[in-house]
């Protein structure tokens, strides 16, 4: 899973929600940072779970907590931009020492704390002096440059040392400012605004939140994907897990110190009562019988908490209409709270129509899944319970009636989920069996099977992969290449993530925790390892596609299990007994030889390969000019580039095949994108990100093809595909 953040990184040039510093913020204004007793009782019960519970707990020792202050320090300045080197040889000798005894037995975090007030002061310095320095000329004509990624340097040696790394940085921000069509004028405006929304956020950190990221270093001591989740974040959690929630259906941002709706969500509750729009502002929030509270200039996560609340409960709002911004044209809409499925994640399905040698078309299924979803419990019928393995099943069940010949199973940026989705939805495809094996602490193995002996699809299939697609997506992958049941296709590798987490709700840690009013977090942590049933695990080396795509993603930095720090080793363990193996060659051969030819002979691939190399150069590109005219060359040359992609971007797309889409929900509604200003120039290559299927999908055509191609196999040589168990294709229709 992708996990969300309570703390924005301050990397790239966006620093948070649009909002402007209120002026004379003084030191005696801060909020004070207290640990209550049950907080105090969540961070001795994480590090007694980690310690107990966490399946590499052996490889972590008390004195190893001292990693937990430079860690910290890199969560809150990833950087290296604010703090010091004396700052973290200092925190070294006053709080590392203690770190495990503090949080353990005391419950004590007021290490996080301190940090983070001299973090605040730092940032306060910062921007004051970032102010001054641009009431100055600064000179875009000098020849030098700023490091393109920080987080591996060390952080500056001194004040002047750090002075220096900002002027450059300055100068990096304001060339891009100026060559996103501002004057200098209005660029220095930009980067002043940008600052002061920093520096709010800063200042309205909560403890809690400091709390978190604090326990979550102490937490990635064990491995990167164990983690504390604070009370609010584990309800935002569970949220994306269940793919629901009780509130009004609309999607929520800032603008100018506004909360402002973004998007209204199909079928909830703002959406069928129509006077709730996208654009408008909201300016207070009033339960059934409380006063309005005012949310202007509040962070979104309160506003949020103020409207979700009990399913059938009235929440009001005044809005300012994004029509009628006069302040006589406010009113108040009363809306009934409900549960708000949010299909924009579900599964959903499109039949292909793909022209054979004989000129007719050839019906070809894609199944699209973006995470491995669990059922919410509340209550649902049989018929309107929402999991990924069901909503698969029910697409396959369309499809077949649509006459598919072939399907294509879409796990690409499906970061994982649920571990028995995952069983669940590879037993749809094969019959019953081992589909994953997992290893505990104390070298204890469990074979996980599929016990429904029933295949809901047995027709051709490819499953479609990318370096995002991450653990439950592996399984599935790993398995059914495993039993030579699908063709794997896509990226060089999977992302490698090969672990099994649980959650653990503190309050069920201490009696304490149970009884107190207080809102509980809760711990993620690592519990056991994954392996396929040959054996092999996922962990680190991913899944590796039987054809390989050529991918942008390959040359992403910081991708991959790999690139984690203290990520799990690699390793193997007795295979499982399975009735399946990989693919033979005599099957696999020509499909992957078809394909490779039409990688180096297909104008799309060559399309594809002119942006991968592009991309690869720009990630080898460790420094940028911050001479204004040098970035103003490079920026038409890129412009150049470009304008020349979306060409023949929009060539490639006349190619594509028609399809029809299927939904398990209402389809989803356009994207709100921000009106274009006068002389806006559109170089990009995702103008089509409201598509359900976007156009000129290389991977995906390119699967497409290789499933037409097994069918075709299948029917010529039938020889090929002779063995005891479910092949790639056993003939059309499934």
């Amino acid at each position: 899973m992708m996990l969300p953040r309570v703390f924005l990184r301050q990397c790239g040039l966006v620093f948070g929600l649009a909002l402007l510093l209120t002026a004379g913020f003084a030191a005696d204004d801060r909020k004070p940072f207290v640990t209550s007793p049950t907080l105090a009782g969540e961070a001795a019960a994480l590090i007694k779970l980690l310690e107990q519970s966490h399946y590499n707990r052996d490889a972590v020792r008390a004195v190893d907590y001292a990693q937990v202050i430079p860690d910290f320090m890199e969560d809150l300045d990833s950087q290296r931009l604010f703090f010091l080197v004396s700052d973290k040889t200092r925190f070294g000798t006053d709080f590392g020492k203690n770190v495990y005894y503090n949080a353990a037995f005391l419950g004590n975090i007021n290490a996080a704390y301190d940090i983070y007030r001299v973090y605040e002061k730092r940032v306060e310095d910062r921007v004051a002096w970032i102010l001054e320095e641009l009431q100055k000329e600064v000179d875009l004509t000098a020849d030098d440059s700023y490091p393109a990624d920080r987080s591996k340097a060390e952080w500056p040696a001194t004040g002047e040392e750090a002075d220096s790394l900002w002027r450059s940085r300055l100068k990096f921000e304001l060339i891009s400012e100026i060559l996103n069509k501002k004057t200098t004028e209005e660029a220095v405006t930009a980067v002043r605004k940008r600052y002061d929304r920093m520096l709010k956020n800063v200042h309205e950190m909560e403890g809690s939140d400091v709390a978190e990221i604090y326990l979550s270093s102490i937490a990635h001591l064990y491995d990167p994907h164990s983690t504390y989740f604070s009370g609010t974040t584990y309800d935002e959690f569970s949220i994306q897990m269940k793919l629901q929630l009780v509130g009004i259906g609309a999607q929520l941002g800032t603008e100018d110190d506004y909360c402002v709706v973004r998007e209204i969500v199909p079928g909830g509750p703002a959406d069928i009562g129509k006077e709730l729009k996208p654009n408008d502002k909201i300016i207070s929030v009033a339960q059934a019988t409380g006063e309005p509270v005012d949310v202007i200039g509040m962070k979104v996560r309160k506003i949020v908490e103020l409207i979700r609340g009990e399913k059938g409960t009235l929440v009001k709002l005044v809005v300012q209409p994004a029509d009628n911004p006069d302040v006589s044209g406010r009113r108040e809409i009363v809306i009934t709270r409900d549960t708000v499925k949010l299909n924009s994640a579900r599964a959903r399905a499109a039949v292909f129509q793909l022209p054979d040698a004989e000129g007719k078309t050839q019906p070809v299924g894609v199944i699209t899944l973006p995470a491995f979803y669990g059922p919410a419990n509340d209550g649902d019928t049989d018929a309107d319970k929402t999991t990924a393995s069901l909503d698969v099943s029910r697409l396959i069940d369309q499809l077949k009636a649509e006459g598919i010949q072939g399907l294509v199973l879409d796990l690409r940026r499906n970061g994982g989920g649920y571990l028995n989705e995952a069983i669940d939805l590879a037993g749809l495809f094969i019959p019953q069996g081992p589909v994953v094996q997992v290893k505990d602490h104390d070298g204890g193995i469990e074979v996980a099977r599929d016990m429904n002996s029933k295949v809901a699809y047995s027709g051709p299939l490819a499953v479609l992969v990318d370096r995002f697609s991450a653990s439950a997506s592996e399984i599935v992958a790993g398995a059914l290449q495993n039993y030579g049941r699908g063709i794997i296709i896509g990226d060089s590798s999977t992302h490698g993530k090969g672990s099994v987490q649980t959650i653990f709700e503190m309050k069920r840690a201490s009696r304490a925790l149970a009884l107190t009013t207080e809102k509980t977090g809760a711990a993620k942590f690592t519990v056991q390892k994954y392996y396929l049933p040959s054996g092999a695990s996922t962990q680190l080396k991913g899944v590796v596609p039987d054809i390989v795509l050529p991918s942008i993603d390959d040359y992403i930095s910081n991708i991959g299990e790999g690139s984690l720090p203290r990520a799990m080793v690699w390793d193997q363990i007795s295979t499982s007994f399975f009735d399946g193996e990989p693919l033979d060659a005599k099957v696999l051969s020509p499909l992957r030889e078809a394909s490779v030819k039409r990688q180096s002979e297909l104008p799309e691939f060559s399309f594809l390969k002119k942006n991968v190399d592009w991309f690869k150069e720009r990630q080898e590109q460790k420094t940028i000019s911050v001479n204004l005219e040098k970035r103003r060359l490079q920026k038409e040359t890129d412009d150049t580039f470009r304008k020349a992609m979306k060409l023949e971007k929009e060539e490639v797309a006349k190619t594509d095949f028609p399809f029809k889409p299927f939904y398990l929900g209402p389809p989803p509604v356009p994207k709100i994108k921000a009106p274009k200003k006068e002389g806006d120039e559109d170089f990009g290559l995702d103008d089509d990100e409201n598509e359900t299927y976007v156009k000129a999908d290389v991977h995906l055509r390119e699967t497409l093809r290789v499933v037409s191609d097994a069918i075709k196999l299948g029917r010529e040589q039938p020889e090929k595909w002779a063995h005891n168990r479910l092949p790639l294709t056993v003939g059309a229709g499934g």
